[in-house]
């Protein structure tokens, strides 16, 4: 039996301007951003993740994962994966991030926040406007696959026209954190 397993938040997004909106995010709901998972693509393995994870300071951790695009199981996908099934890991939810990547199959969600700061029960597109039955994004596909309890899905982190902009302190990343972590106590 290992140690009480740490609380982490999946977002399936990583590119320099979501990582500044996720940072900020963070900050607001009192969580620790691991920063180091941004890139576009993700650079590091699950391992390497679930290393990072177990070394921040306090709970919930926030881990950023990205596809950049890639159809099908990327990098970021499967570092999700792996992270999700660690038995030291406890994930409480996910950002599933809406993008134009073609021909996704995507994922089904718990609930959306909307470019408004709503949240509705259906999946948004990349500009956070209400979408489709499915959210399709480059790095959703295997969400469903996975043990997740809530789903959230949202726009382009930190843009969707300016309405997530870090400058105005990330509302919308925030509100969809905040979301997950009320689900959670």
């Amino acid at each position: 039996m290992s140690a009480k397993k740490r609380k982490v938040i999946l977002v399936t997004d990583g590119d320099m301007i979501a990582k500044r909106a996720v940072e900020a995010a963070a900050r607001n709901i009192g969580a620790r951003c691991i920063s180091r998972s941004a890139g576009n693509p993700t650079t590091q393995s699950g391992q390497e993740l679930v290393d990072l994870i177990k070394t921040a300071p306090k709970d919930p951790v926030v881990v950023m994962l990205d596809d950049r695009g890639y159809n099908g199981a990327g990098c970021g996908e499967k570092a999700m994966a792996y992270i999700a099934r660690h038995p030291d890991i406890q994930v409480l939810g996910v950002l599933a991030v809406a993008s134009n990547t073609a021909q996704t199959c995507g994922c089904t969600v718990d609930l959306s926040v909307s470019r408004d700061g709503e949240i509705i029960e259906k999946p948004v597109d990349k500009l956070g406007r209400p979408g489709d039955d499915l959210l399709k994004g480059d790095t959703v596909e295997i969400i469903d696959k996975l043990d997740i309890p809530l789903i959230v899905g949202i726009g382009d982190i930190g843009k969707m026209d300016g309405a997530d902009d870090v400058d105005k302190g990330a509302p919308l990343t925030t509100r969809a954190l905040q979301s997950i972590l009320a689900k959670n106590h």
